[in-house]
């Protein structure tokens, strides 16, 4: 029997209100006959009845997007058009209680609720391109910008980026943080066409020109506004935008200023995500905003699992902000470090990796023995002496098992007062501090490379660390040990890519690299929610105006690029490299003068897309040849047979933005298993603008399996190095 939900069922058998789904099946039901009473079964079979009668006029519905390509040119009323596909597929008198939203200002779509039956109708409509379920997505959760050089004695214009206006989808904005003060700024640039509708209580300023509410998804409580509940959004904001703040900390943890990559330019912020998670459709309807409003760049650090780009709010939205001159960047996940993790794989979207700088927040637990251990957390909190009681979690329980004790399990700790408790497991932190230990220490098997902010004392170890803790634990009668406070110290390895971030290779699109770029993305300081969880804790009552995240959402806003150091940890069967980082580390100093550019167009993408039977955002050209490693990209990419000789292609334009009268030469580094070409080695350019091809050939045999082979190409005229990277891999068997 099918899936029904709970709601348009009882609406139909009792008119009552709940709020979840259920599911009734013959083997349920005979498994219910041996267990339930007479009248249990006869009101089941009443319901079921009921069910059964309501089947009809009751289908499960779920949200979907119609999507229906570019606004076409003319008059043309895009919201009546809507409703007349919709009526078609649906019935006029269900019309205006299906319809969810209508996409009318930078591209052609409606968002419906629908049952299977409707969706495929609507579907076969001959100006319907593509009819897709909407999901819930998650947020991909100072030091940095002078790390990567853009430091404040760099030399500015700030003129020319007060007319910057940056649109953050994400999850709102808290507007009194001093990172979006307006303090000395000029009134928002004429070419702004947005509007500040944050709601209740909420006021923009010409730092904060614009705000919208687009979230539908509501919890208990909430109300419409695009206040930051949650902190997300403003950290990613003040991550790319925010002004200069002076002497900020997280409770004296990593002090600094605190700024974003370009303090004087504009913010407005689109918020799409609740408690509950960051919906497709409220995504789409953010891009069909921020694209009508004006802004030059977007920004989301959203992501969920990979989706063909007809299928894709973001792929699909980014591509008509591509169209109007607007790039798009976007986290590459936090999926890592298995491969074919990343879900920004569409080409005109700007993939951002997370990378570590070279300040890296650590945590010390001493024992009363004399050693001390160092571990990962970000601990705000200084205990009150100077050594505590010690217990293990499998003496500190009088009510689970000693397997379940240990790894403070919940509801298992009730002999923790006053003492730092020492678990088998991360899951612990949730706990220890429910139970009102004194402090936590904790098996840290994962993410060893990144630190997380803590609602307690704190400390996660190491393995071979947490053994020396339970070894002292069982040598003496009275073990005792504290927790410091968190502290900085010089990190000489980075920038190194972080176990968390998503990686590539491309599965949707085998020769596109992704991600792009890595930048910085532990440990970031950033303007906060002061009623947002700093650690996203239960029962966490700390209020903070700046906290510390890590994430690829907090690269994704830093966003050419300077060699990377290999991987400290990677389950990755490639090996990582350009899978993780793309063309390496972001540097903003440099890509401000780039040389040469390689330059994509509309027409570019389209050609691509339907190299791969895909005639999604526009008419196929007849007798379309080529293959997605042909598109104008600065990376080269391919996807060979394992076992066998290969030879491909890749033809390129590089576009001189540099000095006319320029000459460049080819430089090759590759791996020896592979033969690269470079056809003509030697490029002279008379004039700015003036464009130049050429072809690069990659040859070789006999790769294995799950290989990744790397090489690089170097455009260098003595003074600007253009550098592509390229790969060829075999998949996995």
């Amino acid at each position: 029997m099918r899936r029904w939900h709970l709601r348009p069922v009882l609406d139909c058998v009792i008119s009552s209100s709940l709020s979840s789904s259920m599911s009734l099946r013959s083997p349920q039901m005979a498994a219910l006959s041996s267990s339930l009473s007479l009248y249990h079964i006869l009101v089941v079979l009443i319901v079921a009845s009921h069910i059964n009668s309501c089947r009809a006029t009751n289908k499960a519905k779920d949200v979907y997007i119609v999507y229906m390509g570019s606004l076409p040119e003319g008059e043309y009323s895009p919201a009546s058009h809507h409703l007349s596909v919709l009526q078609d597929g649906i019935g006029e008198s269900a019309t205006s209680e299906s319809l969810v939203r209508s996409y009318t200002r930078s591209f052609n779509a409606f968002a419906a609720r629908l049952n299977d039956e409707e969706q495929q109708k609507i579907a076969s409509k001959k100006e319907v391109l593509s009819v897709f379920p909407s999901r819930t997505l998650q947020l991909q959760t100072t030091r940095s910008w002078d790390f990567v050089g853009l430091t404040e004695k760099i030399k500015r214009n700030p003129t020319v980026e007060s007319d910057i206006i940056v649109g953050v989808i994400d999850s709102g904005i808290w507007p009194e943080s001093e990172s979006f003060s307006d303090e000395g700024f000029s009134p928002p640039p004429k070419k702004w066409k947005g509007t500040c509708a944050g709601g209740s209580n909420f006021t923009c300023n010409n730092k904060l020109i614009g705000a919208r509410v687009l979230y539908t998804s509501f919890t208990g409580g909430e109300s419409a506004t695009a206040r930051d509940e949650q902190g997300h959004g403003s950290h990613t904001a003040s991550t790319a935008a925010g002004n200069k703040v002076p002497g900020v900390s997280y409770f004296g943890v990593a002090e600094g200023n605190a700024r974003g990559g370009v303090p004087s330019a504009r913010i407005a912020a689109y918020r799409v995500c609740s408690k509950l998670g960051c919906r497709d459709e409220d995504i789409l309807a953010a891009f069909d905003d921020a694209i009508a409003d004006g802004v030059d760049i977007i920004t989301i650090s959203i992501g969920g699992n990979p989706r063909p780009f007809s299928l894709d709010p973001i792929a699909i939205g980014a591509f008509h902000a591509m169209e109007k001159g607007i790039l798009t960047v976007h986290s590459a996940g936090n999926s890592g470090p298995e491969p074919s993790t990343t879900a920004s794989l569409a080409p005109w979207l700007f993939s951002v990796a997370a990378s570590s700088t070279d300040r890296q927040i650590i945590d010390k637990v001493t024992l009363a023995n004399g050693k001390t251990l160092i571990g990962n957390s970000i601990n705000s909190f200084t205990l009150n002496g100077t050594n505590f009681p010690l217990v293990y979690g499998k003496d500190a329980s009088s009510k689970c098992s000693v397997d379940n004790a240990r790894m403070c399990e919940p509801a298992c700790l009730d002999k923790v007062k006053g003492k730092i408790v020492v678990c088998d497991a991360r899951s612990g932190r949730t706990e220890a501090f429910a139970a009102g230990a004194l402090g936590l220490i904790w098996l840290d098997e994962e993410k060893q490379d990144v630190a997380f902010v803590v609602p307690s004392p704190s400390c996660g170890l190491t393995p071979h660390k947490l053994n020396v803790v339970k070894s002292y634990l069982s040598s003496t009668k009275n073990p005792q040990g504290n927790i410091l406070k968190s502290e900085t110290i010089k990190d000489p390895t980075a920038p190194v890519v972080a176990s968390f971030s998503s990686r590539g290779p491309n599965n949707i699109a085998f020769d596109i690299l992704k991600p792009d770029i890595s930048a910085p993305g532990i440990d970031i300081l950033a303007a906060y929610s002061p009623v947002g969880s700093p650690s996203g804790q239960s029962g966490d009552k700390l209020s903070v105006n700046y906290s510390i995240l890590s994430g690829t959402s907090m690269a994704c806003p830093h966003v050419a690029a300077w060699p990377m150091n290999a991987t400290k940890e990677s389950n990755s069967s490639y090996g990582d490299g350009e899978f993780a980082f793309g063309a390496g580390h972001f540097n903003p100093v440099k890509a401000n003068d780039p040389g040469l550019v390689y330059e994509a167009s509309k027409a570019d993408y389209i050609k691509m897309l339907c190299s791969m039977d895909i005639g999604f955002f526009g008419d196929c050209p007849k007798d379309v040849k080529g293959s997605p490693k042909d598109l104008n990209y600065p990376s080269m990419q391919a996807l060979v047979e394992a076992g066998g000789r290969f030879t491909v292609e890749f033809p390129r334009t590089v576009t001189n933005v540099g000095p006319a009268n320029s000459t460049y030469e080819a430089k090759v580094t590759k791996d020896s298993r592979i033969e690269v070409s470079v056809k003509p080695s030697t490029l002279s350019f008379k004039s700015s603008e003036e464009k130049k091809s050429f072809v690069v050939t990659v040859s070789g045999e006999a790769l294995q399996s799950a290989t990744r082979v790397s090489a690089s190409l170097v455009w260098s005229d003595g003074t600007h190095n253009v550098k592509s990277p390229i790969v060829v891999y075999t998949k996995t068997v």
